[in-house]
């Protein structure tokens, strides 16, 4: 399964629902929503600043994070911003790879 960053921000309406309900429902809602698109939620957390969310989860696949990102976005409520994130281990695959590239004006 591939890991995603989930960075999210609440609208004023947002903020009203999360008021409202508080943030362990909210918590459960996500893990929820991340499970019943075959995935796992590794954490979340509020914050302070300029997002009000960060959530890890494990997906099966990029459609899946999109899924879930558009679903969230389509209320009107949140704002998501979705990071692909690397293990360490794909960074050394990925640095073994041969690229066919030249730099601008190189």
């Amino acid at each position: 399964m591939a890991k995603y960053l989930f960075q999210s921000r609440y609208t004023q309406e947002g903020a009203r629902g999360l008021l409202k309900e508080g943030g362990t429902n909210r918590r459960k809602e996500t893990q929820r929503a991340v499970e019943s698109v075959g995935g796992k939620l590794e954490s979340f957390y509020y914050a302070f600043g300029g997002m009000d969310m960060f959530i890890v989860a494990d997906l099966p696949d990029h459609a899946s994070a999109a899924s879930l990102s558009l679903t969230v976005a389509s209320t009107g409520t949140i704002s998501t911003e979705t990071i692909v994130l690397l293990a360490p281990e794909e960074l050394d695959q990925a640095r073994t790879k041969g690229v066919a590239y030249r730099a601008p004006g190189a």
